[in-house]
């Protein structure tokens, strides 16, 4: 009989940096092209607290201040390369906003100027950050 192969998802962060002139996205320079909210693999032996600061520095050059843990998303179809579990962190942004490491671009957009095609599942992510700041409890965002 041979023996079955284990496999885990992968786990990862994303990080809504909030600025007074509203969220930051970044473009990818790799598939799948489009824009998202920064974020990426956790390392091994890293926090999420961790990769999540440390992503947000290697993509948009900001020093962020984490200042909640939004939800985590884990539908198995949310990353078409792989099966991905994302915690969603909340930060406000101090610096100067560059596009950096796998980032083509970077930029400033409210719910009513967002760039298209947002990748991944980020178009809920940030649909539903949107109904949490106008006052929508988490308890009935999600399914």
């Amino acid at each position: 009989m041979a023996e079955k192969t284990h496999r885990n998802p992968l786990v990862t962060v994303d990080i809504i940096i909030e600025t007074d002139q509203g969220i930051v996205l970044i473009e990818r320079k790799n598939p799948p092209h489009g824009w998202a909210i920064p974020g990426g693999f956790v390392d091994y032996g890293e926090s999420l607290e961790s990769a999540a600061v440390r992503e947000a520095r290697e993509e948009t050059s900001l020093d962020v201040d984490l200042t909640e843990q939004f939800h985590t998303y884990s539908d198995p179809g949310r990353d078409p390369r792989h099966h991905t579990v994302s915690t969603v962190f909340l930060a406000r942004g101090k610096g100067v906003l560059t596009a950096a490491d796998d980032a083509k671009a970077a930029g400033l957009f409210t719910r009513n100027s967002l760039p298209s095609p947002l990748v991944f599942d980020h178009a809920r992510i940030i649909n539903d950050y949107f109904k949490y700041r106008e006052g929508f409890p988490k308890h009935i965002i999600f399914p």
